[in-house]
Formats: C-alpha cells, structure tokens, sequence
C-alpha cells in the first residue's frame, strides 16, 4: 500500500500568477532559500526561515520564466525565459542585477542545464537552432563547445529535458537528453556523438534526473509510467524497470528537492507549485497528488510542459517536509521582509 501523501509543511503566498520554475539554494550563514519564477516573467526570493519573499527580480520582460539555477562559485543567478533570454544576475551586495544574458535560439519547452568547470568557468547546454539540436556553451565567453544533432533519419524530435554530468573516472563531459520520440540519449560532448541510446517511453520524455555517483536515473513522460535506468560502465543506457503513477497528475516538472541538513537522515524537503488554491484545499491535499482538471501534454501558450496557468493571488508554492511519509501543517503568511540573498549579499535595497 502505498505511503500517505504528506500535508504541506507551509505555504508561500504572494507570486500572483502561475509558478513554473523552482530552484532551493542557501543564503547568508546557510540559511534556506526557495526561488520561484513566475508566469509573468518574475523570480521571487523566498526565506525558509521566515516563510517571506526576500526579493522580486524582474528581467524577463513579463515573460515566463522556466528554469533557475544558482551557480556555486558566487553570488550569482541564471534564470532562463520564453523570453529567449538566458539572465546571469549579480546578487552579490543587495544588487539584484541582470549582468550579462545568453541569447537563446529556440523558444521551446526544454530548460538549459550547467555544469561547473572551473572556479570562474561553467559549460551550459540550451536548445539549438534547429528542432534537434543541443547547443552546448562555454561561460562567461559564450564559446560554442559543440552543436549535438541527431543522425539523419533519427527523427527524436525536440530534446524536452537536459543534464549535463561528468564521470569521476573520465575528464569528458556527458550530456543526457530526453527528447520527444520517448527516447533517452547519452551524447560525448567532445566527440559530438551519441554514445548510447534507449527508448524509455511512448510519449515524450519531460523529465529526468540522473545520480552520477550510482550511475542510475529516472524519468518520466506524458504518460502514467516513471522509467528507472543504469548507466554501465558509464556509457552505456539500460532500463532497469518501470514505476506505474496511481495518479499521473503526481508527475510535476515544476518541483525542486533538497536533502534537509537541519533534520534527521532521510528527510527530504520539496516544493511543489499548484494551480488552484481552492481545489488544493480540499482534504488538505496539494493539488498535484489529485488529477488535475485540463492535465495538458503542453500547458497554455507560455507555460512549460505539463504545467497549466492560474489566475492572480492563487497559490503559487506548497513546501513539505517527507520523513517516514509524516508531515505537518504550518498554515500561510503574508510578503514582507528584507534580508541577505546569497553569501556575501547584503540586504536588497
């Protein structure tokens, strides 16, 4: 029998239209942040501590925001929109500045991904030009590293979802992508060629996530089904078996997790976005672990896959704390606060 779905921990309140990008990071002296973008182009800093937005970025042009993502190295920020802008924010200071963009060439549904090179130089993979390609960049030069494009006659389709990773035992990078046709591929970013591919699913894959140091992964599609694979030998993709979705409606590309480090081993901590506060309220229930009403392959023009707009004030964020499947409820608040960002930040001005 399945675990009990938990309750929210607490809920943010205050994005003012639908959330479809989520990223945990931590601020001054460690403490926990959540950034969510928005539908209308915003990215909101949000304390754990104080359940409070610390600061509201504004740099996509009212334009949906998709994906973010914190770079270790400093204070800095990427956020990327339908915009076909790629932001680098300086966060350091109280600044809250877009210092340099990354023009994108495809306005499609699949969110870039980062790996880090060296102490000031990272690699970053975004859609290409063309409906199949991967492009592949050097940061901050913007140097093109490589241009992935399938064989002819492959016909993938668009790539939906991207890692970059590298093998301890090799100093190449990988890139895995899921792409439309339901297949997983495994490309040499050096060699620009495809070291491995599988056919995970019969709908296109719209997520996935990938543990380099046991070599194994999952994904999930449009469809009821989660994929679970290996990676042998670090090359080669092999699908270990399949996890059926009671509720399909459970499959979100809009969460983000972190391991808790203030709480005992194995307590996960997760955000979820959801639609409809009213709906979410019933049974005390996110709305993700129910059906949700128009579920979409695509959601509406300018949202990500799977994700579906809401009207202004609904409830942008649910938080909960996963430990032996129990949870508590720590009811909502209201926005108001200025403190640190990122280490080394003062408060925003």
């Amino acid at each position: 029998m399945a675990a009990p779905v938990p309750n929210p921990q607490f809920v943010l309140r205050g994005a003012r239209s639908a959330v479809h990008a989520l990223h945990f990071c931590h601020g001054a002296q460690g403490h926990p942040l959540l950034l969510s973008g928005s539908l209308r182009g915003l990215v909101h800093v949000w304390s754990l501590q104080t359940r409070r937005p610390l600061a509201a970025l504004d740099g996509h042009g009212g334009q949906c925001v998709t994906w973010l993502h914190t770079l270790p190295q400093g204070p800095q920020l990427l956020s990327q929109g339908r915009d076909l802008q790629l932001c680098v924010w300086d966060l350091a200071e109280g600044r809250n500045a877009v210092v340099d963009a990354v023009h994108l060439e495809s306005v499609g549904f699949c969110r870039a991904s980062v790996l880090a090179e060296g102490p000031q130089r990272w690699m970053l993979a975004v859609p290409g030009r063309g409906s199949d390609e991967v492009q592949v960049l050097e940061l901050p030069s913007k140097t093109s590293v490589s241009c992935l494009k399938p064989e002819a006659g492959a016909r993938l389709g668009m790539p939906m979802c991207l890692q970059l990773w590298q093998a301890e035992s090799s100093p190449r990078p990988l890139l895995l992508a899921g792409y439309e046709d339901g297949s997983l591929a495994l490309w040499d970013v050096s060699a620009r060629k495809v070291c491995s591919r599988v056919a995970c699913h019969s709908e296109p894959v719209m997520a996935l996530a990938l543990d380099p140091r046991r070599a194994r992964g999952v994904s999930g599609s449009a469809e009821k089904v989660l994929a679970v694979w290996s990676l042998e030998g670090q090359q080669a993709l092999q699908v270990r078996g399949t996890h059926e979705l009671i509720n399909p409606g459970s499959l979100t590309s809009r969460s983000a997790r972190q391991q808790d480090p203030g709480h005992a081993a194995g307590t996960t901590v997760s955000a979820v976005s959801v639609a409809d506060d009213e709906a979410a309220g019933r049974a005390g229930l996110p709305q993700r672990h129910r059906p949700p009403r128009g579920l979409q392959h695509h959601g509406p023009a300018g949202c990500g896959p799977g994700t579906s707009a809401s009207a202004p004030g609904r409830l942008p964020a649910h938080v909960t704390q996963h430990r032996e499947g129990a949870a508590q409820r720590h009811g909502s608040w209201a926005p108001v606060a200025q403190a640190p960002l990122l280490p080394g930040t003062n408060s925003p001005s």
